[in-house]
């Protein structure tokens, strides 16, 4: 389970009406997402709920703008930040940030499945998102893609782990006993990465604006039926298969039949999808997965019952019609 940062509820909810003017009573801890250096909140005032973001650090506001560049530019599917009472966007308190958004009650893709209107609105929503002009003072603090080998390598540094004598908690040694069943496909999946990086950084991509992770869990429908794109602290300037990669790509064993895809783009418009770059980022994105994962419960005894799910994520990406297949069937088309 994600926990709190060390601030205190009191704290948070004090800032909230001083520095917001919202009249909140109460505060819910959220253990929603993976990032360890962030604490999510519901925030209930009189008739109105708000989420809230408390993230370790003073780096945030790039995340935060983009949210409110896409809004108003009338991309209704991104919600945007509430601004504090002299008009910031975010909340500097000790080493933290606080950021502040409406909150949306409804539920993301991993826990519905999207009807077939709500993947038309996704490829509708994801075409403006890539079609837009974004200020080169914005551009120049968005990551470039760069097709790094950092999580190639990663994964490669766990080989003599999986070849070695078997050590760890009972998490540890299942994980190292199902790399080692699985290692051939370990391999398959960094090295066909690899080739594919080579041929990408000689070529030349158009980059535009990508969401980065764009998977279900980032999708929220609300009571209304209405669509909403989340968790923008990610983005990069990449080609559009960055964020493509996900319609189909079985993320959480979801998100991966035919008439999906099929939905999606008849929402996003035509394009042409560089199948190299769709299978280059399908593979990298799990060589990323267990590069983290490896890391987390190979090298590191942190994190209490939360490692008996990431096991199960792990283990998940080598199913029937899940990532690892669908990311092999991609270099196959």
């Amino acid at each position: 389970m994600i926990e709190k940062q060390s601030m205190s509820d009191q704290r948070i909810i004090d800032c909230l009406i001083t520095d917001y003017g919202l009249d909140v009573a109460a505060l819910t801890f959220l253990p929603w997402g993976a990032d360890m250096n962030a604490s999510v909140y519901k925030a209930q005032a009189k008739n109105k709920s708000f989420f809230v973001k408390l993230k370790h650090g003073h780096h945030h506001e790039l995340s935060v703008a983009l949210a409110r560049l896409l809004h108003d530019a009338g991309i209704s599917q991104i919600i945007p930040p509430i601004n504090t009472i002299e008009g910031q966007p975010t909340l500097i308190i000790d080493d933290f940030t606080l950021i502040v958004y409406p909150f949306v009650e409804g539920q993301d893709g991993f826990s519905r499945n999207l009807t077939d209107a709500h993947w038309i609105t996704l490829g509708q929503a994801l075409r403006q998102v890539h079609e837009m002009d974004i200020p080169l003072s914005i551009q120049n603090q968005i990551r470039k893609e760069a097709y790094s080998p950092k999580w190639r390598e990663a994964v490669r540094l766990l080989y003599a782990h999986v070849e070695g004598e078997h050590s760890g908690d009972e998490v540890a040694l299942k994980l190292l006993k199902f790399m080692k069943e699985n290692i051939a496909l370990i391999r398959r999946l960094v090295d066909r990465a690899e080739q594919l990086s080579q041929k990408l950084q000689e070529q030349s991509s158009k980059f535009v604006l990508c969401h980065s992770d764009i998977h279900g869990g980032n999708v929220l429908i609300d009571g209304k039926d209405r669509l909403y794109i989340v968790d923008w602290d990610e983005p990069i300037m990449a080609p559009i298969e960055r964020d493509l990669m996900f319609i189909g790509g079985g993320v959480a064993n979801v998100w991966n039949k035919p008439h999906e895809e099929a939905l999606f783009y008849q929402g996003y418009g035509k394009t042409d999808v560089n199948k190299r770059l769709l299978t280059y980022y399908r593979h990298e994105r799990i060589v990323e997965d267990i590069a983290v994962y490896g890391h987390d419960l190979l090298l590191s005894s942190d994190g209490g019952e939360n490692r008996s799910v990431m096991y199960k994520h792990f283990i998940d990406m080598f199913e029937p019609r899940g990532v690892v297949e669908i990311a092999f069937r991609t270099d196959e088309l």
